[in-house]
């Protein structure tokens, strides 16, 4: 197994989708051992997200999976089995869910006094939207963060379902997981820990709430310094129709994309002069327009002129820099980012590729045993 920082954490994963299995493949990514509990085949199928063959599944790679029916007592039994004996649970249902199984906390609790119990719902455990459906787009538009995404007398840009589920919901629990669990180990007492994917993607806006009381931020989208407005700070369309990402905020790296540009500075106006922002990006956008994405990147290559291109999904992981770093990994034929983050002593690996390897839940509870306490 691999010996990551959590090597030797014993998780148990009840079978949802969206942030709880991300969470668990992040802690997986680390070393713990992540048991996924899964619905009997014929019952799973039902609800099962039918675009996925299950090897493509990248949030349950390096984790085991059982069987298990939890309407039926020996189901039930069989989780309580793996609770007795975790440090930790995540689910990802509908608020109250997990109570009617007689799974919920309390119980969990009563087996495993350092148990921390993780959930992950879209509007959090409590509140009149608690149990509410929805999606990360829903998350997502009440957090605040949706309205302030897009271009200028557009509609707001979806950023697919990165920032709620996987960002606000996903990683913001298993960063609370790791948390509690440490706390465990001082106080020999678990805890329930809510994470709210609406709260989650709030928490990721802190910084741009900040900046608008401050009025450094204006409340119509696209015309801010980081949101597409500014010259220094956008996308530009190439001659071959690829993309070029300018981040050049600061005063030097500005002067380098100036310099390595080759453009007439003296007609674009002062770089924070609101005023001057559209024709200035006239102007960019028209310099870059001129030659193929390859030209640019050759120019800008090495320099700080803060310039990058935007890469798709089949060309990322072939980068350069991805390559020197080890960034993404194979793994049956299936390409996906590395175990992050990095840890100098116990680094972590991805165990085996999805999906999640079949056990036995006896199999499960020998290994678990001889962990010890």
């Amino acid at each position: 197994m691999s010996q990551g920082p959590l090597a030797g954490r014993r998780i148990v994963e009840f079978g949802a989708i969206g942030p709880a299995p991300y969470c668990g493949m992040l802690l997986a990514d680390l070393g713990a051992d992540v048991v996924r509990i899964e619905a009997p085949e014929a019952s799973a199928a039902k609800r099962a997200v039918p675009v996925l063959d299950t090897r493509f599944d990248v949030a349950n790679r390096g984790k085991r999976a059982i069987h298990l029916d939890l309407k039926s007592a020996e189901g039930r039994t069989g989780a309580q089995a793996l609770v007795a004996r975790a440090d930790a649970v995540i689910e990802g249902f509908r608020p109250g869910v997990m109570e009617r199984l007689g799974l919920g906390p309390e119980p969990c609790r009563t087996l495993n006094r350092k148990l921390v119990y993780g959930r992950v719902t879209g509007w959090g455990q409590t509140g009149r939207l608690a149990p509410v459906a929805g999606h990360d787009i829903d998350y997502i538009a009440l957090s605040g963060a949706l309205h302030s995404v897009g271009v200028d007398g557009g509609p707001p840009a979806i950023p697919l379902n990165v920032l709620g589920d996987y960002a606000g919901g996903g990683l913001m629990l298993a960063f609370g997981l790791v948390s509690a669990m440490l706390e465990a180990l001082r106080s020999g007492e678990g805890q329930v820990v809510d994470a709210a994917m609406f709260e989650g993607a709030a928490a990721l806006m802190a910084p741009a709430y900040g900046f608008r009381a401050g009025g450094l931020l204006g409340d119509v989208r696209g015309r801010n310094a980081l949101d597409g407005a500014a010259p220094f700070y956008s996308v530009y369309r190439c001659a071959d129709d690829e993309w070029l990402a300018v981040g050049a905020l600061e005063p030097a790296f500005y002067d380098e994309l100036v310099r390595l540009s080759g453009i007439d500075d003296a007609s674009l106006g002062r770089p924070m002069d609101k005023a001057a922002w559209p024709e200035a990006k006239a102007r960019w956008a028209a310099l870059f327009a001129t030659r193929a994405r390859a030209h640019w990147e050759q120019i800008f290559e090495g320099s700080d002129a803060c310039v990058a291109p935007v890469l798709s999904l089949d060309e990322a992981p072939g980068h350069p820099h991805a390559i020197d770093r080890g960034s993404f990994v194979s793994m049956e034929g299936v390409t996906q980012p590395a175990p992050v983050p990095r840890f100098e002593r116990t680094p972590g690996a991805v165990r085996w590729a999805a999906p999640a390897r079949a056990c036995e839940l006896d199999e499960i509870i020998a290994s678990w045993s001889a962990f010890g306490d």
